[in-house]
């Protein structure tokens, strides 16, 4: 995963939460107003048994990723032929979906634009992981966990996978067959399952979201605002992961914002928010989002955690709104009465934009194991990643880098660069960008 990436743009790309059928955009009318085609009886997997008749997930999906290794070539080689038109085999899908199964529109937003490319993103991501039993499942137990706050249940599932092989069949016609047809109903089969079970047990011990109140909205630029909220209920979380949010104003649309604090003892949440062009969420929370007004919170996710059982020095590279769970971290190291050092680079375009290097100056006077270097790119010479090429050495550091996706690809390019090996870096995944917002 949402482990997914840190970005701070509300542009349609960023985490809208779902997965494996998040709306795309608003569903075309099959071509040349044909009537839509039915799909084989062998396409709709099997509606899955009760979980008590299950055996033990990881080993359930260990063996069924064994099973499946000869499907992931014929899988790979759909994905390979309908990669070119991967935006008519979504409208394809979501066409399908509401025309069989009109009941299911509930689900989703009401404008299906705003959360592009999810289900192809999901397809391929499952895609190359395939043969990857323990990365394949994690990621597939976050989207089951997540999928709970849309009201997704179990018997969602055989529809939805009725209808993605249809589309699927549709537009890879040109390789398609009996043996894609029933590695794709075996794949899909699997992969619901995961989910279903990931979502069965999270049902046990949280809510599919919570209800937060909006406290205080402290707008830091006429583009970015703190946004602190209080939950109606307890809502454990670590520091360095994220969450998806949802507005009043906008039903049914999430997005991924990163604590910008860790777990604090009045149970407030805080995040950082840049509204963009075009961002529904971002512009909602910077621009309109008052105190009194409620928001939802989904489950909180994501990997980019302190390990407190070593006690190698912390690098941290935060651009942008990506500082905020990078604070976080540096409280979290408090909190623990850790002495390891702390090196942060807090990068950004112009002096406006460390919006929060007051916080993060006032936590490094407190702090003598803690320091904090601005860096500046205003004539997009020096960036952040290149800037930790100056220090060093980091090869006793774990490091960790949250911002805009292009400055995650950077910076851990550098990071390997300057001798971290790549299982001592950590960031959300780029591909679901997640960092604080969209």
């Amino acid at each position: 995963m949402d482990a997914p990436t840190t970005t701070s743009a509300d542009n349609g790309t960023s985490g809208g939460g779902g997965g494996w059928f998040m709306p795309h955009q608003q569903p075309e009318t099959p071509p040349g107003g044909e009537s839509v085609p039915p799909v084989p009886a062998a396409a709709s997997p099997e509606t899955p048994p009760p979980v008590e008749q299950r055996v033990p997930l990881q080993r359930a999906a260990a063996a069924r990723a064994q099973e499946a290794s000869p499907d992931a070539v014929l899988i790979r080689r759909t994905m390979a032929e309908v990669g070119p038109v991967a935006d008519k085999v979504t409208s394809y899908f979501y066409a399908l979906l509401f025309v069989r199964h009109p009941e299911l529109r509930s689900l989703f937003p009401a404008a299906m634009d705003t959360q592009r490319d999810r289900l192809l993103k999901a397809l391929l991501t499952a895609a190359e992981h395939i043969d990857n039993t323990p990365v394949l499942v994690d990621y597939l137990q976050n989207l089951g966990r997540g999928h709970r706050k849309y009201g997704t249940r179990p018997e969602h599932y055989p529809a939805v996978g009725e209808c993605l092989i249809g589309a699927l069949h549709k537009y890879a016609e040109h390789i398609w067959g009996p043996e894609f047809e029933a590695a794709w109903v075996r794949a899909y089969t699997t992969i619901s399952q995961v989910m279903i079970d990931a979502a069965a047990v999270d049902e046990l011990r949280a809510p599919a979201w919570w209800y937060a109140e909006v406290v205080t909205h402290d707008l830091r630029t006429p583009d970015v605002a703190v946004v602190t909220v209080r939950p109606n209920q307890p809502y454990p979380f670590l520091a360095g992961q994220y969450t998806s949010l949802e507005t009043p104003w906008w039903p049914r649309i999430w997005r991924h914002y990163s604590f910008a604090s860790a777990p604090r003892s009045d149970g407030l949440l805080s995040f950082h928010v840049k509204a963009v062009p075009a961002g529904w969420v971002s512009r909602a929370l910077v621009h309109r989002a008052r105190p009194g007004d409620v928001v939802r919170l989904g489950p909180p996710a994501g990997s980019m955690t302190v390990d407190h059982t070593t006690d190698s020095g912390l690098l941290c590279l935060g651009g942008g709104t990506g500082i905020a769970p990078i604070k976080a971290l540096v409280e979290d190291v408090a909190e623990h009465g850790e002495r390891r050092p702390v090196e942060v680079f807090y990068g950004a375009r112009t002096d406006i934009d460390l919006y929060d290097i007051d916080t993060m100056l006032r936590l490094q006077q407190s702090h003598p194991w803690l320091s904090v270097r601005a860096v500046i790119d205003e004539q997009a010479r020096l960036q952040l990643p290149d800037a930790i090429r100056r220090y060093g050495p980091w090869n006793e550091f774990d490091a960790y880098v949250s911002g805009p996706p292009g400055m995650i690809r950077k910076g851990v390019d550098a990071l390997r660069d300057s001798g971290i090996p790549s299982e001592r870096i950590r960031h959300d995944s780029v591909e679901e960008l997640v960092v604080t917002g969209d």
